[in-house]
């Protein structure tokens, strides 16, 4: 067998020195280093493209909470809106307005029943005759004393005709 010679400026090398050497490369390292700058090249492309992705979704998810929040703001304009009519029709004058238009009249004496059986107070039917005289709410406001209440039969008060 013949030897390579060896180049210039390299000690001759020996025994188990020179096997070893002839397992490791000769040329320059240039194949080594491929593919780490592929594997560097791969990873910046890679994160650039990751970034963009990322980028783009937050953009949408900034373009969804812009639309979100446009609706958010028509819903509540619509809900005070309606909470506003709620308020106009449960108003005392417009129930009173709508009772009169269903033929309604206001009721007569309520009658109570005690824990015991007993009816206390006088019922009395509702009736048109019976009915008070409306006034304008402006009327109601200017008025200076307030109707007169009646006070109900307490428990002591022995109803009449019983």
């Amino acid at each position: 067998m013949s030897r390579k010679p060896e180049p210039k400026g390299r000690p001759e090398l020996k025994g188990r020195a020179a096997r070893l050497t002839r397992l490791l490369p000769t040329g320059r390292a240039q194949a080594a280093r491929t593919p780490f700058v592929l594997l560097v090249v791969v990873l910046l492309g890679g994160g650039l493209i990751g970034l963009l992705v990322l980028n783009s979704a937050l953009s949408e998810g900034a373009f969804q909470l812009d639309d979100l929040q446009r609706e958010t703001k028509n819903l509540t304009d619509e809900e005070q809106a309606l909470q506003r009519d709620i308020d106009a029709y449960s108003a005392p004058d417009a129930l009173q307005r709508r009772a009169r238009e269903l033929a309604m009249v206001p009721g007569g004496d309520p009658a109570f029943l005690a824990p015991d059986g007993k009816v206390k107070g006088v019922p009395a039917p509702a009736s048109a005759a019976r009915a008070p005289l409306v006034l304008a709410p402006e009327a109601l406001v200017t008025a200076t004393a307030p109707p007169a209440a009646t006070p109900m039969p307490s428990a002591s008060t022995p109803t009449p005709g019983r």
